[in-house]
């Protein structure tokens, strides 16, 4: 089930973040502090929920925390260059460790 939820927060984050652009739309759903929210960013919120929930509860703290500091980055309040893509890759990499833990 972690795994699942692995690959479709990677396959989410290329669609969402990737520089590469791709005929897949980015459509904006509503505006917050003048920072557009977009569908996949409302995805990939879903899926990291989602991930957060299976988690052992150290880890879910962790998580909670990262998720936090991506959604105050997002909507612009943490107005540091690229910390949201960062923040995701971080949630990511500890969803894979926390595999073999």
């Amino acid at each position: 089930m972690l795994i699942s939820i692995i690959f479709i927060l990677i396959i989410l984050w290329f669609f969402g973040y990737s520089p590469i652009s791709l005929s897949i739309p980015n459509i904006v759903l509503f505006t917050i502090n003048n920072h557009p929210v977009t569908l996949w960013e409302i995805l990939i919120l879903a899926v990291i929920s989602w991930a957060i929930g299976i988690l052992p509860h150290t880890l879910q703290i962790i998580a909670s925390v990262l998720l936090i500091l991506w959604i105050l980055s997002v909507l612009g309040i943490f107005s540091i260059t690229g910390l949201p893509n960062i923040i995701v890759l971080v949630i990511i990499v500890g969803l894979i460790l926390s595999i073999f833990i």
